[in-house]
């Protein structure tokens, strides 16, 4: 009889929160108190399955010199496992599988042998071991919660991410779990909207959604350096946010990070974020692409781990936040979703989740996904209005959005596999467009990033449009917290941008120290509010 566990080899820990159950018939997760999955012993396991200990409800404090790690060591102890993941030649039309290629994890690889993309493959028959519903209630039990790892996002998915690895090797700051907030009035007022919501994941440790794929990435380094691998220390090009990860994740392990950033093209709270956490940082004379081009050179002649999203290690922890968002509405399918998209990465990301879910019957559709590009840097805009003909990088030019501002896409063929699977679409923003979206996004109470004013934009063009309709549910991922782009929205609202009008900027008034002065301007200004009180 078939068995199925939820983490990692002979050498991994595993969760309290799993349950052992037999393939037939479907198991149900049975839960003591709604927070906690009760292992099962019917029928017992063999010998070579250690079954976790059941959690009791009113759970005692840890003793006082033991921390979290030490606690889930103890209360987890290490068991053989069906589930695994393994690195395949990414193949856009697996119909045509032409080779049996694969690597373990813990090999250091980047590309197959036909110098093409690698994407990790999970063991889907084992997974589905178990039906949807166990998957939900094993997902929404550990939501919010301090038990180490599952206090995060991503980990709370372990099984579907990482299921290999031993929790003693995580690294994570419990990053996910971010806000799904309802636009309301930005909803109702600028788009005719009444179900538009907006996935924070900027509200994460350093302010973006790469810390969803960076704690996968640095955990299985830190695994491999455990296991006396050629790793010396951890590599990334970036346009700001990658490296913020990248070094904060390194930092809390210990670990060396190495960082390749353009010269003058991201801003300075970008640019403070890996020197504060210790990075080494070259700044070049190059754009991204100038970077990424160094950084693959580099990596393949020193003992450094390619960081960047080219690595699909990473891609596993941000396709989290697909799964969240639909978890957060209580497994219910959103119509749209609608991305940003630079090295294209996070909307392949964004697909795989929602497919997984699909496929392991949590849900019975996916969204349909809308990669949003800036105009000043939009292969993908362009292969899509040509029908999705032979692939042109462009050169990117300079774009608030700078994280995005990536003119050869590592992922491409990702993005155009995730889009045409899922009936997608791609839109552009101008300059312009974007700020101003991000100006009224602003003015409703959030504080979004210009690449989220990119995906507005997309929004704004498709309602108008008649594609989105006024009552889709709609969700827009904000992919970096606003406070990191501060100086473009002194400088909109100091309306000091060339050629730009800044319709919607609110420039601080001058006004006279004293009582008169300031009775005047507060009259007249509450008059424009209200010119009937």
């Amino acid at each position: 009889m078939a068995y199925s566990c939820s983490c990692s080899s002979s050498s991994s820990s595993t969760s309290s929160f799993f349950s052992i159950k037999p393939k037939t018939p479907s198991p149900k997760p049975h839960f003591p108190k709604p927070h906690f999955i009760k292992a099962s012993t019917n029928p017992s396991p063999p010998p070579s399955q250690q079954q976790p200990k059941p959690i009791s409800v009113s759970k005692p404090r840890r003793p006082l010199d033991e921390n979290i790690r030490d606690e889930a060591r103890r209360n987890n102890p290490t068991y053989s496992h069906l589930f695994s993941a393994k690195y395949v030649p990414f193949n856009p039309d697996p119909s045509h599988q032409t080779s049996d290629e694969s690597y373990s994890l813990d090999e250091i690889v980047y590309r197959s042998r036909s110098g093409g993309l690698l994407d990790v493959e999970h063991d889907i028959a084992a997974l589905k071991t178990y039906d949807g519903k166990y998957w939900r209630d094993l997902f929404d039990s550990r939501v919010g919660k301090t038990t180490w790892p599952y206090g995060s996002g991503v980990w709370s998915k372990k099984e579907w991410v990482l299921p290999e690895i031993d929790d003693a090797d995580i690294v994570s700051a419990f990053e996910g779990n971010s806000n799904l907030f309802w636009a309301e009035r930005y909803g109702k007022q600028f788009l005719g909207m009444n179900d538009l919501w907006v996935k924070h994941c900027g509200i994460s440790h350093t302010g973006s959604f790469k810390d969803l794929g960076m704690t996968v990435l640095v955990s299985q380094v830190n695994r491999l350096r455990k296991m006396n691998r050629p790793v010396v220390g951890v590599g990334c090009a970036s346009t700001g946010d990658t490296s913020a990860a990248l070094s904060a994740y390194c930092a809390s392990a210990g670990i060396p990070s190495i960082v390749f950033l353009p010269a003058n093209r991201i801003s300075i709270a970008q640019l403070v974020q890996p020197i504060a956490n210790g990075a080494f940082v070259l700044s070049l004379d190059t754009d991204f692409d100038g970077c990424m081009h160094l950084i693959r050179e580099v990596t393949s002649e020193l003992p450094i781990y390619l960081a960047n999203s080219l690595n699909s290690l990473r891609l596993e922890g941000q396709k989290t936040a697909a799964i969240e968002i639909l978890q957060q509405f209580d497994w219910q399918v959103p119509d749209w979703v609608i991305v940003p998209g630079g090295n294209l990465g996070n909307i392949y990301a964004f697909y795989k989740g929602f497919h997984m879910c699909k496929e392991l019957g949590l849900v019975d559709r996916i969204p349909r996904l809308v990669c949003a590009q800036a105009a000043n840097a939009n292969p993908l805009y362009l292969h899509y209005k040509s029908g999705w003909k032979d692939f042109k990088a462009v050169k990117a030019n300079a774009t608030f959005a700078s994280a995005i501002q990536i003119g050869d896409p590592v992922s491409i063929d990702r993005a155009v596999y995730a889009l045409k699977n899922s009936n997608g679409i791609v839109e552009e923003a101008t300059e312009e467009e974007l700020m101003d979206a991000m100006a009224e996004a602003d003015s409703t109470g959030m504080f979004i990033c210009p690449h989220t004013g990119v995906a507005l934009t997309a929004l704004i063009k498709l309602r108008k449009s008649g594609v989105i309709g006024k009552t889709d549910r709609t969700v827009v991922v904000s992919t970096a917290h606003g406070l990191k782009f501060t100086q473009s929205k002194i400088d909109y609202h100091s309306k000091e941008i060339k050629d730009m009008a800044c319709r919607f900027a609110n420039p601080p008034v001058h006004v006279k120290a004293d009582f008169a002065s300031v009775m005047d301007v507060l009259q007249r200004y509450l008059l424009s509010k209200s010119p009937n009180h």
